[in-house]
C-alpha cells in the first residue's frame, strides 16, 4: 500500500464527518489516475493561514475545508487561548457563520470544539456578515471570534477567518503558533466536543445586530441633504449584508433602494454569476440593467459576505451606460471626503482627541497619501489585508485610524469596525454622494477635481494561474527584470525580510511582495495571491496635468497602463520559475 492510501485511510479513520469519511473511501477504491490525483490533491499538505485565513475547496483531507480541518485548527485555538489568552474560558470566544455550503455545519463544528475545551462560546444568528462578527467581538468583549465564510471566493469554496480580542485579524506569530499547535492536536477522535445542549453555547440575540447598525450610522460624516432624494440601485449578489445594509439605510434616514430581487436572497450557488466577485466582469449585469430601467443615480453592490462594497456611475461612454469605479476611485474619494470632514472638525464617535491616520495597503493607489499629506494628517501604507491596514496607528502610538482601503473594494470609516465593513462603506459612499449633489456636483467630478490637483493616478490589477507562485517569486528575486516595457527599473523593494516604504516609519513586517519603481514614475508590485494559485501584479501610473490637460494626462497614463500590462508577462515572466516548473 503506497504512502498516501496509508495515510488516507489513517485521516478517514478518525473523520468525524460521515460524507467526507464516505468520500476518502470512495477515492481509495476507484483505480483510476482521476481518482488517484483528486486523492493526492486531498492530502497534498494543509490548508494555512493566509492573507484572510484559511480558505478553501470544500471536500475531504487536510488539503480542503472540512469538518475535520475545522476541529483540528479550533483545537489548537483553544490550546492557544489557554496559554496566552486565560480569560478566554470567562470571555469567551463569539462564532459566526454566512450562507455558504456548510458554513453552519463548520460553525456548529467550532462551538463545540470550543464547549468541549471549556471556553464559553457567543454563537451569532446564522447567514450574517462577517463585519458583524468583526464588531461583536469587542462589543461582547470576547476573547477571540471565528467566522466561516469565504467571502467572494467561488461557490465550492469556504474559509475559516480568525479574530482576537481587539477585533482585529490575527497577524504573525499567532497564525505560526497555531499552525504549529494544529500540528500537535492528535487523533480528530479523541478531540473534545460539547454536545449541543452544553450550557456553554449561547446564542447572541437581535441586541448585537442593533447595536452594530446603530455604531456605523454613528461612523458616518454627515452629508449635506442633496436637492432631491439618490436613486440607489443595490444588489446583495446572492449574500448575507442584504438586510442588515438596508436596515442601515432605514436608520440613517435614506429612502429605501430598489433591490435586485433576483439577487437579494442568499444562496450558495450564485446562481445568476459566473462569479460572486462584484470586481469580476458581469458579476453587475442584473444591477445596471435595473439602473437602466430606473434612470438610477448610482448602483451599489455587496458582495457575498458583506465586507466588500462595489459601486458604479452613469457613464454614456461605457457599454450598457455604467461603469463600475474601481477600488482605488472609491478609496480615493471616500478618503478625501473623510479628510475634508477632518478638516471641518468632524471627530467620529467616542473620540477622545486621538490623532487621526489615514491608511491604505502597499498594492493601493498612491494618490491617497498626496491628498492627506495636503491635509496634514499621518498615511500609513500597510502590507495587503484588513489586518494590517488597521493595525497602521501602531506607526503612531496613541493615533486612531480615521480611514483606511485597499483596492480590492474594502474599505472602513473610524474604528467601530477593526475590518473592512461593505455596509459601513455603503452609508459613507452614499452621505458623500449625496454632499456632492447639494455641492451641485456629481462622484466623477470630484474624482477628476482631485486629479487635477494631485496628478493623474491610474491603477491596473492582472493576475496569471500557476500552481508554482513560490518558484516565479523565487525566479524574480534571482534574476530582477533591469527594464519593463522600454522604461528603466530605477528602485526594486523585497518585503521578503521587512523594508521600510516609508522614510521616518518603521519597517513593514517580512511578506512575499516584489515591487519595482520606473524612470517614468509608474509602479510595478508582484505577489503570490493569498487566497488563490496564482501571482497577482498590481500597477500604477502617475501623470501630472500640466498647463491644465486633464484630457492629455488621462490619456498618456492610461496608455502607459496597457504598454506595462503587455509587457508585464515577457518581462516578468518571461522564465522559467526557479523550481523549473
Amino acid at each position: 500500500m503506497s504512502t498516501l492510501h496509508s495515510v488516507a485511510r489513517a485521516w478517514a479513520a478518525q473523520d468525524p464527518d460521515d460524507a467526507d469519511r464516505a468520500e476518502i473511501e470512495r477515492l481509495l477504491a476507484d483505480p483510476s489516475p482521476g481518482a488517484y490525483a483528486e486523492l493526492k490533491d486531498c492530502f497534498a499538505g494543509r490548508l494555512h493561514f493566509g492573507t484572510a485565513g484559511l480558505r478553501g475547496a470544500l471536500g475531504a483531507g487536510p488539503n480542503r475545508m472540512n469538518r475535520g480541518v475545522v476541529r483540528q485548527t479550533t483545537a489548537a485555538l483553544a490550546r492557544w487561548l489557554d496559554e496566552h489568552r486565560p480569560e478566554a474560558r470567562r470571555a469567551g470566544v463569539v462564532v459566526g457563520s454566512d450562507a455558504r455550503h456548510r458554513s453552519r455545519e463548520l460553525a456548529d463544528e467550532v462551538g463545540a470544539v470550543l464547549a468541549g475545551h471549556e471556553i464559553r462560546v457567543h454563537r451569532l444568528p446564522d447567514r450574517r456578515p462577517t463585519p458583524l462578527l468583526a464588531f461583536a467581538v469587542r462589543h461582547i468583549g470576547a476573547a477571540a471570534g471565528v467566522m466561516i465564510t469565504a467571502s467572494h471566493n467561488p461557490p465550492q469554496d469556504n474559509g475559516y477567518k480568525l479574530y482576537l480580542g481587539d477585533g482585529a485579524q490575527i497577524v504573525p506569530p499567532v497564525d505560526a503558533e497555531i499552525e504549529a499547535l494544529s500540528e500537535r492536536v492528535g487523533p480528530l477522535s479523541e478531540v473534545r466536543v460539547a454536545g449541543p445542549s452544553s450550557p456553554l453555547l449561547v446564542r447572541v440575540g437581535e441586541d448585537v445586530p442593533r447595536a452594530y447598525l446603530r455604531a456605523v450610522v454613528e461612523s458616518i460624516p454627515e452629508g449635506l441633504v442633496p436637492p432631491q432624494p439618490l436613486s440607489v440601485v443595490y444588489t446583495a449578489m446572492h449574500g448575507v449584508a442584504g438586510q442588515l445594509f438596508l436596515d442601515a439605510l432605514s436608520l440613517a434616514g435614506h429612502p429605501r433602494p430598489s433591490v435586485v430581487a433576483a439577487q437579494e436572497a442568499p444562496d450558495p450557488d450564485f446562481p445568476t454569476v459566473a462569479s460572486p466577485n462584484p470586481e469580476e466582469p458581469g458579476a453587475l449585469d442584473l444591477a445596471f440593467a435595473e439602473a437602466r430601467r430606473i434612470d438610477a443615480d448610482l448602483v451599489l453592490a455587496s458582495d457575498p459576505d458583506g465586507d466588500r462594497l462595489a459601486a458604479a456611475v452613469p457613464d454614456t461612454t461605457a457599454p450598457g451606460g455604467w461603469r463600475r469605479l474601481s477600488g482605488d476611485e472609491v478609496g480615493v474619494a471616500l478618503g478625501a471626503f473623510v479628510l475634508d470632514h477632518l478638516r471641518a472638525g468632524w471627530r467620529p464617535p467616542k473620540d477622545g482627541g486621538e490623532p487621526p491616520v489615514i491608511a491604505a495597503s502597499i498594492v493601493s493607489s498612491s494618490m491617497l497619501g498626496k491628498i492627506a499629506a495636503a491635509s496634514g494628517v499621518p498615511y500609513v501604507a500597510t502590507l495587503t489585508g484588513f489586518k494590517w491596514i488597521v493595525r497602521a496607528v501602531d506607526a503612531f502610538p496613541g493615533s486612531r485610524l480615521a480611514f483606511g482601503y485597499e483596492e480590492a473594494l474594502g474599505y472602513v470609516i473610524g474604528d467601530a469596525v477593526r475590518d473592512k465593513d461593505g455596509i459601513l462603506a455603503g452609508l459613507a459612499f452614499l452621505a458623500m454622494a449625496g454632499d456632492l449633489r447639494a455641492r451641485g456636483t456629481s462622484v466623477d467630478a470630484h474624482l477628476l477635481a482631485l486629479m487635477r490637483r494631485y496628478g493623474v493616478h491610474r491603477t491596473s490589477q492582472h493576475s496569471i494561474a500557476t500552481h508554482d507562485p513560490a518558484g516565479w517569486m523565487a525566479g524574480l528575486r534571482a534574476r530582477p527584470p533591469t527594464e519593463i516595457a522600454g522604461a528603466t527599473v530605477i528602485r526594486v523593494v523585497d518585503l521578503a525580510r521587512g523594508a521600510v516604504w516609508q522614510e521616518g516609519l518603521p519597517a513593514l513586517p517580512p511578506a512575499d511582495v516584489l515591487a519595482f519603481w520606473l524612470d517614468t514614475g509608474a509602479r510595478v508590485l508582484v505577489r503570490p495571491s493569498g487566497t488563490e494559485p496564482k501571482l497577482k501584479f498590481y500597477v500604477e501610473a502617475v501623470h501630472p496635468v500640466r498647463k491644465g490637460d486633464l484630457a492629455g494626462a488621462l490619456e498618456s497614463a492610461s496608455e502607459e497602463l496597457d504598454v506595462i500590462a503587455a509587457a508585464l508577462q515577457p518581462a516578468l515572466l518571461g522564465r522559467p520559475p526557479a523550481s523549473g516548473a
